[in-house]
C-alpha cells in the first residue's frame, strides 16, 4: 500500500481556453472541470487506477463542499476533522497548453488539528510501503511539519516503516531534506535550485542537475527524482544516475503531471524494477497526465507507447 498525506488539499478549477490568455479582457471557455486535488491526492489517484491500494490521509471539515468531488475519485481515505474549508486552485490553460495557476490559500490548522493528522498519518502507515508527504502546508503549520510527521512515523514502526517520499517546495522541503533523511524526494529543477541554492542555465540541463542531486543524496536523502519538464527528467541514486528524454506529447495541461511522475515511479518500484525502470515509469506517467485535461489521473492505457530514451550520467 502506498499513503500519501495532502495537508493543504484544494478544488481544482480547469478551466480551457480557445485562444491565449489575454489579461484584462472578457474571455470565454471552451471547458472547465473540477477534481479534488492536492499533491498527495493526486498521486494516491493515480496509484489507486493502476490497481495499487492507495490511502489518502488529508484534513477535512464535516461540511465541506470538497467533500463531493473526493467521493467522487474512489480513493480511500482517512479524514482528520478541522473547523476551515478546503482552498480553491484555478488553473487556466489556452491552446498551445500555456498554463496560469491562481492558487489559494488553504484553511489553518490549529496545533491540535496539526498533531491529530501526524497521528492520523502514523497509524494509517501500517503495513505500508510507501508514504509520500505532497505539496504546500497550510497556514498555522511549521516549515518541519514534514519533519515531525517523519520521525514519528520512524518511531512508532521502526524497521517495520515504510519510505518516504517528500514532493515539496521551499523551506518544508529543506526542513525535510536537512533534518529527516527521505528516502526520496522529487523536486523540479526550480526546487532544486532553490534547495540547494544554486542556478542552473539551460546547457546540458540534466548533467547539472544531476551534479546538484549528488550534493545531497545520499548525504541528506537517499535518491532525487527531478522533473524537468518537457525536458524529462533525471534520477540520482547512491550508485547510478540517469537523465531520460520525454516523448513528444499535444500537452493539454501540466497540473499534476509531476504529481503522476511519482507515482509511475513508485508504482514501478513496488513492482520491484530496477532505477532505469523506475524513472522510465515516471516519465510515461508524468507525459500521459499532461495529455489529459485538469488533474485527470492518467491510466495505465493511457500511457505513451514511444520508447524513452535514457542515457546514464557519470557520478
Amino acid at each position: 500500500m502506498i499513503v500519501t498525506l495532502t495537508a493543504n488539499p484544494s478544488l481544482d478549477r480547469a478551466v480551457t481556453l480557445g485562444a491565449p490568455l489575454q489579461p484584462g479582457e472578457v474571455q470565454a471557455a471552451v471547458a472547465a472541470r473540477e477534481d479534488a486535488g492536492g499533491k498527495g491526492i493526486n498521486v494516491a489517484r493515480v496509484v489507486a487506477t493502476a490497481g495499487i491500494a492507495a490511502l489518502a490521509v488529508l484534513p477535512l471539515a464535516a461540511d465541506d463542499p470538497f467533500e463531493a468531488a473526493l467521493q467522487a475519485t474512489g480513493v480511500p481515505t482517512r479524514r482528520v476533522p478541522i473547523r476551515g474549508h478546503a482552498r480553491a486552485n484555478l488553473t487556466i490553460t489556452d491552446p498551445s497548453g500555456v498554463t496560469t495557476k491562481l492558487n489559494l490559500p488553504g484553511a489553518a490548522l490549529e496545533p491540535a488539528d496539526a498533531a491529530a493528522l501526524v497521528a492520523a498519518v502514523v497509524e494509517a502507515c501500517a503495513g505500508a510501503r510507501w508514504l509520500v508527504l505532497a505539496g504546500s502546508l497550510p497556514p498555522g503549520v511549521p516549515d518541519d511539519f514534514y519533519v515531525t510527521v517523519i520521525h514519528a512515523v520512524r518511531e512508532r514502526w521502526r524497521d517495520a516503516a515504510p519510505q518516504v517520499a517528500v514532493d515539496s517546495s521551499g523551506e518544508a522541503l529543506r526542513a525535510a531534506a536537512l533534518h529527516a533523511h527521505p528516502d526520496l524526494i522529487k523536486p523540479n529543477e526550480d526546487e532544486l535550485a532553490d534547495l540547494a541554492g544554486v542556478a542552473f542555465d539551460d546547457e546540458d540541463l540534466p548533467h547539472a542537475v544531476s551534479e546538484v542531486a549528488r550534493t545531497l543524496v545520499p548525504d541528506r536523502v537517499g535518491a532525487a527524482l527531478v522533473t524537468l519538464g518537457a525536458r524529462g527528467s533525471v534520477l540520482v541514486t547512491p550508485d547510478v544516475a540517469y537523465a531520460a528524454e520525454a516523448p513528444r506529447i499535444h500537452v493539454r495541461s501540466t497540473v499534476g503531471a509531476g504529481d503522476s511522475a511519482l507515482a509511475g515511479y513508485l508504482l514501478a518500484d513496488v513492482a520491484g524494477a530496477a532505477p532505469v525502470d523506475r524513472l522510465v515509469n515516471a516519465i510515461r506517467y508524468g507525459s500521459a497526465a499532461a495529455t489529459l485535461p485538469g488533474t485527470q489521473p492518467p491510466r495505465p492505457a493511457d500511457l505513451p507507447g514511444d520508447d524513452i530514451r535514457v542515457a546514464a550520467l557519470h557520478l
